[in-house]
């Protein structure tokens, strides 16, 4: 890896990665974090990548600009659970505190503590999706894992463990749910084939409104900063 700059207005940091698959230099723009990784052929010079992305400069710069902000999570900011904004409030208490439209977390360590608490809301949640849909499915799981991940909002091991992004607490939980049916129906079909979809939709019901919706929506759920 090596880090180089594209000069302008703003500054842009470009990551240079090389790998030994690819065949052409080519661009990518997280939606998460946007960071600006070029990958390069082994055998390509590092000002043939980094020509290249100058000549992408205003793609890249237009991309950077629609990217949602930052969010820290403090006292008097909003924040989706389960789908519906809430505003923080701090409290004098020792104990977070949750009603419609208002969270109340003890003032030192605002962000740690919320985020300790939604992950177990999240637990809860996933736990009892899983359940209902691996009882659907007549098929066992091993353990539920979850993780701050950025490429995936879960996944299914081949003995049968699911791991999930905590952060599917902050979306609606129709999107929770199928996400939960989408990787308990991995514990039958370890791929993405029709019959993988069919399973799906057996244990779900349709689901390319909540696919939409993480394809336009679920960056935004990492723009909170805990």
């Amino acid at each position: 890896m090596a880090e180089h700059v594209l000069p302008g207005a703003p500054p842009v940091a470009l990551t240079l990665r090389r790998s030994g698959r690819a065949r052409r230099i080519s661009l990518r723009i997280s939606r998460l974090d946007g960071r600006v990784t070029l990958t390069l052929p082994s055998g390509a010079k590092e000002a043939e990548a980094l020509e290249f992305a100058a000549s992408k400069a205003e793609w890249i710069r237009d991309h950077l600009d629609k990217r949602p902000e930052e969010a820290p999570v403090q006292p008097g900011a909003r924040l989706p659970i389960e789908g519906r904004m809430c505003r923080i409030v701090a409290a004098r208490g020792r104990r977070i505190t949750y009603r419609e439209g208002e969270i109340c977390v003890p003032q030192d360590g605002v962000g740690r503590r919320l985020q300790a608490w939604l992950r177990e809301l999240a637990r809860d949640r996933l736990t009892s999706a899983s359940d209902l849909y691996a009882g659907r499915l007549g098929r066992d799981y091993k353990r539920i894992t979850l993780r701050d991940t950025r490429s995936r909002w879960g996944s299914c091991t081949s003995d049968g463990g699911l791991m999930y992004s905590w952060r599917l607490i902050l979306a609606p939980p129709e999107i929770l749910n199928y996400v939960a049916a989408h990787e308990v129906a991995h514990l039958a079909e370890m791929n993405h084939s029709p019959a993988f979809w069919a399973t799906v939709e057996r244990l779900h019901g349709p689901c390319n409104a909540e696919r939409r919706w993480l394809r336009k929506e679920g960056a935004t759920l990492h723009r909170y900063r805990f």
